[in-house]
């Protein structure tokens, strides 16, 4: 009989090894190489099948004509879920695997099953080896609004045995399938105990062969490290098709789910959620999360017309400038990248003349959102000088632009729904890049138009 092989696997970024090496080639880090068993052959081959035969139909393989292939996608699945529905690219695609991770006590497994709970003509196979049907149960009835959740083709499965899912699976033929979580699961083919990588990357790769075969989407939940990947690590994100990533604080009410690798989508999509007693709320317009209801006569505080994926929302930019209690001053940003935060205090001092070398900044964004666009800049710096004359900026002001190291005002992209978002929500005055102003229709704008080409203009605009 043949023996199970050793090979060894990176743990950051799944790089593989027939022996033990200290530095990864791949990745570069030191000492994350860990020896986990290959199984048998003839093992996969069962695995495989029985896999296989789990499914509904299965998609023989066979080599095509590039012109034969049709370019038509299949029609997604809706999740009856806006915010979700834009984050997965417009819905769930048939025969994906899907991987949604985040913190502990964050909300996965509650947005999973009251999104599951609306599929009403879709038979759903909720497998749990986390919670019993008990728990399961109170969860849905609450989330239902204590009324009881009658839908007939929400199945529950408590099993943490890889085989004995796949026969429930060829027995019930469902629709979707969701993991809960996949550290939990474990199969006979790897001698280790769940969650291990070994058994993680076996249990994904089976139920992968599953979701391409039959034609049936996986959504696995996944919990992340205390360094913020997901456990199990990177290899669960070369596998999956897109992962979906929950944040938030859970001292706060707001979770944003974020797209961190999509093959059929966008992966600057943001999804916003309120989390209620009855379940999570969605979000649909994100400047009631990112705007403070009055900031009038505070200093330090400059709104942005901000975009992430195809939304435009408007985001609270705080600032904090006070003289430096030690010797090294303190440079701080939270929701906002801390090197460009710097780059940007520089441009400041040497361009427009404010010395800020003995002074702590402290940067946030409202609302606990990560922001990327370029297009912060403008209130970033409006937000510090503020705070640094401690002078507040008058209501009813926002602004979007780049701001370049020699103290330019760069154009930014679709700055009309940037000043459309701003007119919405009741802003009379807009600081905008001068160079955006080529093919600009400013005559269907109620709002008042402000081109800077520096951002000496922008600050003169703001504070005289």
């Amino acid at each position: 009989m043949a023996k199970d092989k050793t090979m060894y696997v990176c743990s950051e970024c799944g790089q593989e090894s027939p022996k033990w090496i200290g530095k990864c080639p791949a990745c570069g880090q030191w000492n994350t190489f860990k020896e986990i068993k290959v199984a048998d052959t003839r093992k996969k081959i069962v695995a495989t099948s029985a896999a296989a035969s789990a499914g509904r139909q299965l998609r023989e393989n066979k080599v095509l004509r590039l012109r034969d292939i049709s370019a038509q996608d299949d029609p997604r699945i809706d999740m009856h879920d806006n915010e979700l529905n834009r984050v997965l690219g417009g819905g769930l695609v048939p025969g994906s695997i899907v991987l949604l991770g985040g913190e502990p006590g964050i909300g996965k497994s509650t947005l999973t099953l009251q999104t599951m709970m609306t599929l009403t003509d879709k038979r759903v196979l909720y497998v749990s080896g986390e919670e019993s049907a008990h728990q399961l149960k109170m969860r849905a009835e609450r989330l239902a609004g204590g009324r009881t959740a009658n839908n007939e083709h929400f199945l529950i499965l408590c099993e943490n045995s890889l085989e004995a899912i796949f026969e429930h699976v060829k027995d019930v033929q469902p629709e979707v399938l969701v993991i809960d979580s996949i550290q939990t699961i474990s199969t006979e083919d790897v001698e280790s105990s769940a969650g291990s990588i070994a058994q993680v990357r076996e249990c994904a790769s089976a139920l992968l062969r599953f979701a391409k075969t039959s034609g049936v989407p996986v959504i696995l939940i996944g919990h992340i490290t205390k360094e913020g990947t997901l456990a199990g690590p990177k290899i669960l994100e070369h596998i999956v098709d897109a992962v979906i990533q929950f944040e938030g604080d859970q001292h706060y009410m707001y979770r944003i789910l974020r797209s961190i690798k999509n093959r059929f989508g966008s992966t600057s999509e943001l999804g916003i959620y309120e989390m209620q007693q009855t379940g999570l709320r969605q979000v649909s317009n994100p400047s009631e999360l990112l705007l403070t209801d009055n900031h009038d006569g505070l200093s330090g505080v400059a709104i942005s017309s901000a975009i992430e994926g195809v939304r435009p929302f408007l985001v609270e930019t705080q600032a904090l400038v006070s003289s430096a209690a030690y010797g090294t001053p303190q440079r701080s940003a939270t929701g906002f990248d801390q090197r460009r935060l710097n780059m940007l205090l520089a441009v400041l001092e040497k361009r427009v003349g404010f010395k800020l070398m003995q002074k702590d900044v402290f940067l946030n964004i409202a609302g606990g959102l990560r922001v990327t666009d370029m297009a912060m800049d403008l209130s970033v710096i409006a937000a510090v000088l503020s705070s640094n004359v401690d002078t507040p900026i008058e209501e009813g002001w926002c602004m979007a632009g780049e701001v370049g190291l020699s103290g330019e005002v760069r154009p930014v992209a679709r700055i009309e729904q940037r000043i459309s978002e701003a007119e919405k929500l009741g802003f009379q005055h807009i600081i905008i890049p001068k160079y955006n102003l080529s093919g600009l229709d400013r005559k269907k704008f109620n709002i008042e138009l402000v081109p800077v080409r520096k951002v000496e203009e922008a600050l003169r605009a703001l504070f005289g």
